[in-house]
């Protein structure tokens, strides 16, 4: 689970608290129902943990090059993080503050990988210098056992901040990823990171940066 304190959380907190304001008090146990959808469909038990071996992909990025999983893992480590896609304010807040940090993982051999199942060309809506991969249908989040069914309530909701999935997903499934961010090694096994049925919550970049220097001194 991702710390509870940092300069992200912060941020994260203080847009919660600005969508708060605007939806109304009542709208917070909204956002908790999300939440407990998807505990409640065993993303806890399924999503991969520290010690799994990170399962391969080869997925395309806004301009339809294929990115694949290997490759990267041959130059260093990879960070790969999966979120809901470019409609969701956290996720949109969350890679900004991992590009702040891109020079520093490149200084350290990492690449930074970011998938979500938004279609390649709503996927690229952050100007973000780092691989952003589409995953149609969660194929590969569900490899990493973090898909679940979002229930017609959820859609009521995210109606209210005007987010259609099956537009920006261009499928009728009704499924999202839960949030997550792994630090993977080059030996293809998850060092660090995990997933967090919270969405509002994710790993702060100071920590994905210490996971990388522990990787590499481990490897000196």
């Amino acid at each position: 689970m991702a710390d509870e304190t940092g300069p992200l959380k912060t941020e994260l907190d203080a847009f919660t608290g600005v969508l708060l304001d605007r939806l109304g008090a009542h709208s917070q146990d909204l956002f908790k129902g999300q939440i407990d959808q998807a505990i409640a469909q065993g993303v806890d038990e399924t999503s991969l943990k520290p010690g799994a071996a990170a399962p391969g992909f080869e997925l395309p990025d806004a301009k339809g090059n294929a990115v694949a999983l290997s490759p990267l893992l041959a130059q260093g480590p990879v960070v790969l993080t999966f979120y809901r896609g470019g409609w969701c304010p956290y996720c949109n807040i969350q890679l900004r503050a991992y590009q702040a940090i891109l020079e520093d993982l490149k200084a350290l051999g990492a690449s930074l990988v970011a998938v979500s199942p938004a279609v390649p060309d709503d996927a690229d809506g952050h100007e973000l210098d780092f691989h952003v991969l589409s995953d149609f249908g969660n194929a590969t989040a569900r490899q990493y056992g973090l898909v679940y069914r979002v229930s017609e309530r959820v859609h009521e909701i995210l109606s209210m901040v005007e987010v259609d999935l099956a537009a920006h997903n261009k499928t009728e499934d009704g499924e999202l990823p839960v949030p997550a961010t792994y630090v993977i090694g080059t030996d293809g096994v998850i060092a660090f990171g995990g997933a967090d049925p919270d969405y509002r919550t994710r790993y702060e970049p100071a920590d994905i940066l210490a996971a990388v220097k522990d990787l590499q001194s481990a490897s000196a």
